[in-house]
């Protein structure tokens, strides 16, 4: 039994684990990825981006805020305009320059009165949705954060789980197998290493995306409420009829609907991202290792840890039927007594929670309801062990012929093999990034769509205000020259005649 516990098997099993999360941290996939996209790309003057989703690239990004061009572009064109229009209003004024007065007919005041109320109305109407949507892109895109970098939380506290594992079959070890020990240090460290890595881009990237995320809620949220302050401030003005007053209306909406244009153009820009990281998501679902994802999650190729834990499998279900066959034989060479009865009578009987070849598949319910844990062995060879205190000849005669020696021996072993049995899932989980998948395939089945949906309604709502403050600045414009040089009683449509 000495022999069996110091055998090359147990060395091979830890030289594969210690392979296993190398490779998982070290190995880099050169596989093209399955989605790209075609974009122009503003840092290569506006060459074609033509490659994957990356978050780490700022290409990506860059080609991708391009997307937004439509919205940044008529709000530079809208502000050229607005210069243009007050230089054209300020020599105007310097040259006293005034249209003189026509008698109109009534209609001609209340058509564009009532156009004024009714965009003004239509704004209102416009900027209580991007608020609304606003808040529920804000909501949703927390709720997707917080998803994803859950997966990571996760993944550290598995990483933990292993690796506090790892250090106990250390300690237990140690006396007997040194060499094993320090490639389990090794591993514990790689390990460490990993969620230390993992820790920092957590730490970093969530600080990025909550500065992005905040950044854009404020910017949407300062211009929508300011512009709905002063379009319910521009209904007194419409009806007092002051003409200086009109004259900062129309600068102060010039300037929002500029940065409403911006605004629509950014987001567009999350609208693009929003529809890229969902499609990401899936291909990654469909296929982890051959994704866009690919080179942001690092998981070790499928066929390749397949073939590793396999090697695990067929070292744990050797060991363990091994172990068997000792005891058996034990068993029967020494004719166990009546007093040992329980040990013949099936409480020998191993737990092996993998299967046979080829597959070695790890099953925990395929043991029998009367085998032991490989871990509860020692207390069953506990009663055949001669420690010690007692003599030779109280031993023998006690039918107890373990030495306490090979016992501890015994003990450090299957204690660690137990260990290695009770943290599989965790390493299953781990090299076959379960917790990616699982994330990931929640994201696409409850949240993607929510998420898409509301940055696609912040988008399309801030358009349409775009849209309906360029014309209400024309109408208010409009009504400038209309009013100009004419006198109205507060509250009226109509202008008093002139004599």
């Amino acid at each position: 039994m000495h022999a069996m516990f110091k055998s090359k098997p147990n060395r091979v099993l830890l030289s594969l684990i210690l392979l296993l999360f190398s490779s998982s941290v070290s190995t880099s996939k050169s596989v093209a990825p399955k989605l790209s996209f075609n974009r122009p790309d503003p840092l290569k003057r506006l060459k074609s981006y033509n490659a994957a989703y990356d978050i780490n690239n700022k290409h990506y990004w860059a080609s991708a805020a391009f997307m937004g061009i439509h919205g940044y572009a008529i709000g530079g064109v809208w502000m050229i305009f607005g210069l243009g229009f007050g230089i054209f209003m300020v020599v105007r004024n310097l040259n006293g320059g005034t249209s003189p007065n026509k008698n109109h007919p009534d209609s001609y005041y209340f058509l564009l009165f009532f156009l004024v109320l009714l965009l003004t109305f239509l704004a209102i109407v416009a900027a209580s949705f991007v608020l609304a949507a606003n808040w529920g892109t804000l909501r949703t895109t927390k709720k997707l954060k917080e998803t994803i970098f859950g997966a990571g939380g996760d993944a550290r506290r598995t990483i933990r789980k292993v690796t506090n594992a790892m250090k106990e079959m250390q300690y237990l070890l140690l006396p007997y197998d040194p060499a094993t020990c320090l490639r389990l240090n090794l591993t514990s460290y790689q390990l460490e290493k990993e969620s230390r890595m993992i820790r920092r881009f957590i730490h970093k990237k969530s600080h990025f995306i909550d500065v992005a995320i905040e950044s854009s809620f404020v910017a949407n949220l300062v211009v929508v409420t300011i512009n709905a302050v002063l379009l319910v401030a521009s209904l007194v003005l419409l009806l007092l009829h002051w003409h200086p007053g009109f004259i900062i209306i129309i600068l102060c909406f010039w300037i929002l609907t500029t940065l409403c244009w911006v605004l629509t153009g950014f987001d567009f820009f999350l609208h693009t991202f929003a529809k890229d990281s969902c499609s990401a998501f899936k291909d990654f679902q469909r296929n982890p290792h051959n994704s866009s994802l690919s080179s942001v999650v690092p998981c070790v190729a499928s066929a390749y840890s397949d073939k590793i834990l396999v090697e695990i499998g067929y070292t744990v279900h050797n060991f363990i039927t091994k172990l068997s066959s000792k005891i058996l034989l034990l068993q029967r060479l020494l004719e166990l007594d009546g007093e040992n009865d329980e040990l013949s009578g099936g409480l020998w009987k191993i737990c092996d929670p993998f299967e046979g070849a080829p597959s070695y598949s790890y099953v925990p319910d395929k043991c029998p309801k009367d085998a032991i844990p490989i871990g509860d062995l020692p207390i069953v060879l506990s009663r055949f062990t001669c420690y010690k205190e007692n003599s030779t000849g109280t031993c023998k005669g006690n039918g107890k012929f373990i030495p306490e020696a090979s016992y501890n021996m015994a003990w450090a072993y299957t204690h660690s093999i137990q260990g290695l049995i009770n943290i599989f899932p965790d390493l299953l989980s781990l090299t076959q990034c379960s917790f990616v998948k699982n994330t990931f395939s929640y994201v696409v089945s409850h949240q993607c769509e929510p998420f898409r949906v509301s940055v696609r309604l912040l988008w399309s709502s801030m358009l349409s205000l775009s849209i309906i403050m360029v014309v209400l600045v024309l109408s208010w414009v409009a009504k400038l020259f209309q009013e100009e040089g004419r006198s109205f009683s507060a509250c009226s449509v109509i202008p008093k005649p002139s004599y």
